[in-house]
């Protein structure tokens, strides 16, 4: 066999052992969607495991509320833990969910780790500032989208998409 050839065949066997690495499940990525519409309004790449915090005031009590939520290795949404200034309108402890803990002026209840799934959330007007943090970022949805209901969404992305999007981040990823 001739140089070039070998050289042809050994690309095409590397090429054929790894096409299946680029599809393999390596990484996760959350949309928020509208309800009505199918266009994101923020999209953030998560490992397993990895929090986002939904931050927001209550609208009739006016004080802060903190949702740290996860998503595992499947896709799927857990809310981990709410923190808040007091026990407010429809806040409260859920009897066999996680602990209750004060941190300061706060009550907080922990290790609750209950399945969510996608959920739909409407989103508050300014004021009521539904903000998404995540690694430090904070998007302002209130000040993207008030008034719309919007489904949070996760799904496993592939080693591909995950090496593309590392390049090329969404555009509706906070940089």
């Amino acid at each position: 066999m001739k140089k070039p050839c070998l050289i042809i065949v050994i690309s095409m066997i590397s090429l054929v052992l790894a096409t299946p690495a680029c599809f393999i499940n390596d990484g996760l990525e959350l949309r928020v969607i509208p309800v009505k519409d199918t266009r994101p309004i923020l999209v953030l790449p998560l490992e397993p495991g990895e929090r986002f915090v939904i931050h927001y005031y209550h609208s009739v009590e006016n004080s802060p509320i903190w949702e740290d939520h996860s998503i595992d290795q499947d896709g799927r949404i857990y809310i981990e833990e709410e923190r808040y200034l007091k026990f407010g309108a429809g806040m409260g402890r859920m009897p066999g969910v996680g602990r209750m803990v004060k941190r300061g002026p706060y009550e907080a209840i922990e290790d609750m780790h209950m399945p969510t799934g996608n959920f739909i959330l409407r989103i508050g007007s300014p004021g009521i500032d539904h903000t998404v943090i995540w690694r430090g970022k904070k998007t302002n949805l209130s000040a993207i989208a008030p008034h719309i209901a919007v489904r949070f969404s996760a799904k496993p992305v592939s080693f591909f998409y995950r090496i593309r999007r590392y390049f090329q981040p969404h555009p509706l990823t906070p940089q």
